[in-house]
């Protein structure tokens, strides 16, 4: 993908009217484009981009829609489906009433510049740089804060995910560890179930139905756990990362009744901030300060913000 700088033009007409007409007292967004305008121009990202290729969705948009995600707390593809629907953020944008947006994935490649670009602050640096041009921030301002929270770098998961994707992320560890070994404990409908990402939408609908699924997974774990813990089997598979977050997760969220197998309910699980959300980093957990949530750590801290 290469960058084309285009000159960003005024919020189209028709956007501009009906926006005015559905938002007669105001609306945040309409008065945040109206003030500080786009925030962000491409040529501000023209680094991260090679100078060949197929053009681009427009960077400064793609930044804008990041801080609109972060805002309200939304997913890749509810973010990308506000871009389609909502009046107020096309009005922010700059779009037309039709246009159909982009796919989710492209705030992924966005963030993956960002990132390989060391460019992480660029957002914010760019934000900050326009408020303090503005007057709204004063240069070299204090603020103390006992602490800052650290996100972590994954995606948050219902349950049924969470059990899902650590039950897949064991069977690729023991792929890679231990193949001989799985290929003979692997059974055939482990293949169907596991093969593709476990996706909110790929999940059965309705909260039986999940429930329902959430058991047949916890078996196959439950089968896998027994072939590791086996006295037969090789001692170092239990020390296998992967193998070791499968057992926890089975605890926080399994147990067994009159030698069945059941799903706890949401009464009968860990604190949030003690259960695992994601596989791919069990250390980082559910925290909330104040008005804030996420996922990830709390660094305790005594620093000045400048």
């Amino acid at each position: 993908m290469s960058l084309k700088p285009e000159a960003i033009g005024p919020v189209p007409e028709e956007t501009a009217r009906i926006a005015r007409a559905a938002y007669p007292k105001g609306n945040i967004y309409l008065q945040l484009r109206d003030t500080l305008g786009t925030i962000y121009e491409d040529e501000q990202f023209a680094d991260l981009f090679p100078q060949r290729g197929q053009p681009a969705s427009a960077p400064w948009r793609l930044a804008l829609v990041s801080v609109l995600q972060f805002l309200e707390g939304l997913s890749d593809r509810q973010a990308a489906n506000a871009v389609r629907g909502r009046l107020d953020w096309k009005y922010l944008l700059g779009l037309e009433l039709c246009d159909p947006g982009f796919d989710h994935t492209v705030l992924v490649e966005f963030r993956q510049r960002l990132l390989s670009g060391k460019s992480e602050l660029l957002l914010f640096d760019l934000l900050l740089t326009q408020l303090r041009e503005r007057g709204y921030l004063k240069a070299r301002g204090r603020q103390r804060s006992d602490s800052t929270h650290v996100l972590a770098k994954i995606r948050s998961l219902n349950r049924v995910e969470g059990v899902g994707e650590t039950f897949r992320a064991a069977l690729n560890s023991l792929a890679v560890a231990a193949p001989e070994w799985l290929l003979g404990q692997m059974q055939a409908d482990w293949v169907d179930r596991d093969e593709h990402r476990v996706e909110d939408y790929r999940l059965p609908t309705g909260k039986q139905a999940r429930e329902d699924y959430a058991v047949v997974i916890g078996k196959d774990g439950s089968s896998l756990l027994s072939a590791i813990y086996a006295a037969q089997a090789p001692g170092w598979l239990r020390e296998i990362a992967a193998v070791q977050t499968l057992r926890r997760v089975w605890v926080q969220n399994f147990y067994w009744e009159e030698g069945e197998l059941r799903w706890r309910d949401s009464s009968n699980v860990p604190a949030a901030g003690e259960c695992i959300d994601s596989p791919y980093d069990p250390e980082a957990h559910y925290a909330q300060k104040r008005t804030t949530s996420w996922v990830g750590d709390i660094r305790a801290s005594d620093r000045d913000l400048r």
